[in-house]
Formats: structure tokens, sequence, C-alpha cells
């Protein structure tokens, strides 16, 4: 299965790995030449399509916690000043996401969308500690009955040069659904009530719907 933000991206792909075929059969005839650009033409297709997947996630569905957005790495578990939108004190918790990773974002919480917001912006490699501030970037907040507001932040990083975001103020979204895709590295941002009782550690990998990053 297949993300839709994928579609254009394969069939171009597909078209590009058949014109190569074309034409390595028609002026190539060195034998091992040949065979060697049909297997990179195969390996180009196939990283187009492992990127674009899109798996199907088992959301264990709960008010009282709160799920991973993405597939990837714990590299921040800190309390900071977030300046944007609550301008006071959170835990943040940021996830990498490598070029291999699914870059399928999703709800870490169901509730209502208070907030959402487009920032242009550089494109530092993701893991760089003003990527947060100073990169592409969609911030998104969600008010939970049970959490408060929780906010998100979908950061583009040197590679990913578009970021999907399909939350939009007021909407009603449910815990696990596609909120967005980053296409190629980048990293999303939680940012928590200061309670909350982080459950992940650095360095520690996630699954995007299914790990508990944090409960009450």
């Amino acid at each position: 299965m297949f993300h839709k933000e994928g579609y254009k991206s394969i069939v171009i792909s597909l078209m590009l790995v058949t014109i190569g075929y074309l034409a390595t059969n028609k002026f190539i005839d060195i034998k091992w030449l040949q065979y060697s650009l049909y297997f990179a033409l195969v390996l180009l297709f196939i990283i187009v399509l492992q990127f674009f997947r899109n798996p199907t996630r088992k959301t264990k569905q709960g008010d009282s916690h709160i799920v991973s957005p993405v597939d990837g790495k714990v590299v921040v578990i800190e309390e900071v000043y977030e300046a944007e939108y609550f301008k006071d004190k959170r835990i943040q918790v940021s996830i990498f996401m490598s070029p291999i990773n699914v870059h399928v974002t999703r709800y870490a919480l169901s509730g209502i969308v208070k907030f959402s917001k487009y920032h242009p912006g550089k494109f530092l490699v993701a893991w760089h500690p003003k990527s947060s501030e100073e990169n592409e970037r969609t911030t998104v907040v969600i008010e939970n009955e049970i959490f408060g507001e929780v906010l998100y932040r979908q950061i583009a990083g040197a590679l990913a040069k578009r970021i999907v975001n399909y939350a939009k103020k007021d909407m009603v979204v449910s815990q696990g659904q596609d909120a967005g895709f980053i296409k190629f590295g980048s990293r999303v941002d939680l940012f928590l009530p200061l309670h909350t009782k982080i459950k992940v550690a650095l360095h520690q990998k996630v699954r995007g719907a299914e790990d508990i990053i944090a409960s009450l």
C-alpha cells in the first residue's frame, strides 16, 4: 500500500525506468554493462516505492496517552520554552526520520485542531538544534479532553522539499489517522504538558500510530 502523496512520483519513476530500459537495450551492446544498468534502474524504482509505502497500523485508542506521530528515532527529550503558541515551558520530544523510514505523519491524539500554520524557512539538517525554529515547518495544535492542548511540528530536513499537512482549524481528528506526509529526511517535534509521563528513551526507535510516547 502506497501513500497518495507518492502516486505522481511513482508514475514518473516508472516512466523514467521504462525509458532507461529501452535506451539501454537499444544503445548498449556490452552485456555486463546492460545488466548493471538494468539493476540500477530496478533498484531506483524499489527505493521510490519503499519511501512512499503506507503500512496499515493498529492504534491503541485512548485519551490518556500520546502515540508516536511518525516512524523514526527519538533524538530529543527535554524541557523547553515553546515560543510560538504556548509561550511557556513544555516537554519536547523530537523524532528524526531517515530517508528509509515511513514518512507518513499521523495524529498523536484525538481531538479538535485549534491551530494550524505553515512556516517557510531553511533546510538545515533535521537534527540541527535550530531546525525546529528556522526550517520550513508546520505547527499544529490539537485540543484533547484529557491532555488539554498538545502541539506537534513537522520539520523539513536538508533533503525534504515538501511538507504536506492535512490538519485544518476546527477539524475533529482521530488518534492514528493520517495527518500528512514529509518527503525525504525530516523530523517531528511534540510539545507536551510538563506533568506528562514520558514513555520513551533517547535513541529509541518508534513506530508511528503504535508506540506510546507519553501518558498521564
